[in-house]
């Protein structure tokens, strides 16, 4: 009898004792690839599915060691300091394993479910005492929804509490499917207007607004996040439209999350340029003023997720 092959995900990140994004104790399981481009993401090594090489330059030492032990010669060092080529890269790791400043960094790992559970399940019984859980964040967790899927699944039959934060951009067919499997939805909605929405991120939010309503109907626990952006939904009408929005389809709690710049050094890293490098992070009166505007629509308002 033919059996399919396990599920394997790309993973970036795995944080364990998070007290955030979700109740209790929780480990946080980052998924690599997204469908969406925002010109603010603070973790830009998510955005492809692929592995990527990030290089913190401000740290080498030009010892040459990475480029010694690199077989494929897709390292050097050179008077302008380090040199990558990523055609030639095979993501041996031995440059990582023998950097001594530790300025080098594969982003990205190729993990089986069996993987992940058996770092989940070493802290089963903080998330029993403390109400957690396992939450999937990424890049965007549906992105790599067969993998989420069967990483939901293997949760729930150990009795862990499960999250996903989303961005809400995929088949509805696939959304309600994993949503069978999720306990706490998190989901964005950055902004009520499509080509707004769509010049600022990449995409349209047609889909992210019929899944918002399937969710709200189909789900009890969802929280609406929000990332505050300056320029882009920073002002009291448009925070109210979003509220008006999730208030009406009976979605009654939201979290203004305040821009930040904590991800640049990544796009340096990647060798990309970060496009709001002089956007400056919301005034708390900003924040605020935001949050009572919501507070006419939605009964719970939050700063900070």
């Amino acid at each position: 009898m033919h059996q399919s092959e396990p599920a394997v995900g790309t993973v970036f990140d795995l944080q364990r004792y998070s007290i955030h994004d979700g109740s209790g104790i929780r480990t946080i399981v980052f998924l690599k690839g997204c469908p969406l481009v925002c010109r603010w993401c603070a973790n830009p090594e998510s955005q492809k599915r692929e592995r990527e090489m990030m290089i913190s330059r401000g740290k080498c030492i030009a010892c040459g060691t990475c480029e010694a032990v690199c077989a494929e010669d897709a390292i050097s060092i050179g008077q302008d300091g380090i040199s990558y080529r990523k055609e030639k890269c095979d993501y041996c790791g031995a440059c990582i394993a023998n950097c001594r400043a530790q300025g080098l960094k594969i982003a990205g790992s190729e993990k089986s479910v069996s993987e992940v559970m058996d770092e989940i399940i070493k802290d089963e019984i903080f998330y029993i005492t403390s109400g957690g859980g396992l939450t999937v964040s990424g890049g965007e967790p549906l992105y790599q929804h067969k993998f989420l899927l069967e990483l939901l699944k293997a949760a729930q039959e150990r009795g862990i509490h499960t999250a996903i934060e989303t961005c809400g951009v995929c088949e509805p067919e696939v959304f309600r499917r994993v949503l069978g499997y999720v306990d706490l939805l998190l989901m964005d909605l950055k902004h009520t207007d499509n080509e707004k929405h769509r010049t600022w991120t990449g995409g349209g939010n047609d889909a992210i607004l019929k899944n918002w309503e399937w969710a709200a109907k189909n789900k009890k626990h969802i929280v609406c996040r929000v990332p505050v952006i300056p320029g882009f939904n920073d002002t009291e009408e448009e925070i109210k439209d979003i509220a008006r929005f999730i208030s009406g389809i009976g979605i009654a709690e939201i979290h203004l999350l305040p821009y930040h710049n904590l991800g640049e050094s990544k796009y340096i890293a990647l060798g990309r340029q970060y496009g709001m490098h002089d956007v400056k992070k919301p005034e708390e009166n900003a924040m605020r003023s935001l949050s009572k505007a919501a507070a006419q629509y939605v009964d719970s308002v939050q700063i900070g997720g």
